[in-house]
C-alpha cells in the first residue's frame, strides 16, 4: 500500500506512521462507568441467585411464597431471650478504667428452649463476663470488632447451654466509657 492509500483509509485523525491516537479523558470515563455499570449488573445478577432472582426482582414478590412449609413454620417460632445487662471492666494498660455495659438478646428456636436457658444462665452470664473482662477497647472498635465479639459470644453461649442451640447474639445497646 502506498502512503497516499494510508491517508486515506486512516483519516485526517490518524497520523503517518500508523500509530493510533490515545483515547481522550471524556471517552475514558464514559468507558470506566460503562464498565463499573456492567460490572455492578453481573453481581446483582449472581448475588440475587441469576434469574430466578432478577424475575421475583421484576414481579414484586420476594419468593416467600415458594419456601417449603417447614421453613415458615420455623421462622415462626423464633424466640428472643432477653440476658440482663452485663457491666465489665476492659482491660487497660492505664490506670483509668474504662467500662463495658452490654445488653444482648439470644435468638433461639423453640419457646421451650427458654427454661433450659433460665436454669444455666448463671453459667452464660460467666462466661460472658470472662471474655468480656480480657478485652481491650480497641478492639471492640469497628463493624469488624462488633462481628468477632457477636461470633465469639455466640460460640461461648452455644457451649454454655448445649444441647440447646441459640442462633444468634444481638446487641441492643453496646457503651464503651
Amino acid at each position: 500500500m502506498s502512503v497516499e492509500m494510508m491517508d486515506d483509509l486512516g483519516g485526517p485523525d490518524m497520523p503517518s506512521g500508523g500509530a493510533r491516537k490515545r483515547l481522550s479523558g471524556k471517552k475514558m470515563v464514559l468507558f470506566a462507568i460503562i464498565l463499573v455499570v456492567v460490572l455492578g449488573a453481573g453481581g446483582a445478577f449472581f448475588m440475587l441467585g441469576g434469574t430466578d432472582g432478577i424475575m421475583h426482582m421484576v414481579k414484586g414478590d420476594s419468593g416467600a411464597a415458594e419456601s417449603a412449609p417447614a421453613e415458615k413454620g420455623k421462622a415462626n417460632q423464633v424466640t428472643y431471650y432477653d440476658l440482663p445487662d452485663i457491666l465489665v471492666n476492659l482491660r487497660t494498660d492505664t490506670a483509668r478504667p474504662t467500662f463495658l455495659k452490654l445488653t444482648v438478646s439470644l435468638e433461639i428456636e423453640k419457646p421451650e428452649d427458654r427454661a433450659e436457658i433460665d436454669r444455666l444462665l448463671p453459667r452464660v452470664i460467666d462466661t460472658f463476663q470472662v471474655y468480656l473482662r480480657e478485652l481491650r477497647a480497641e478492639q471492640l472498635q469497628g463493624s469488624a470488632g462488633l462481628f468477632r465479639l457477636r461470633e465469639e459470644l455466640l460460640a461461648r453461649v452455644n457451649a454454655a447451654v448445649r444441647p440447646t442451640r441459640v442462633n444468634d447474639v444481638l446487641f441492643k445497646e453496646m457503651l464503651v466509657q
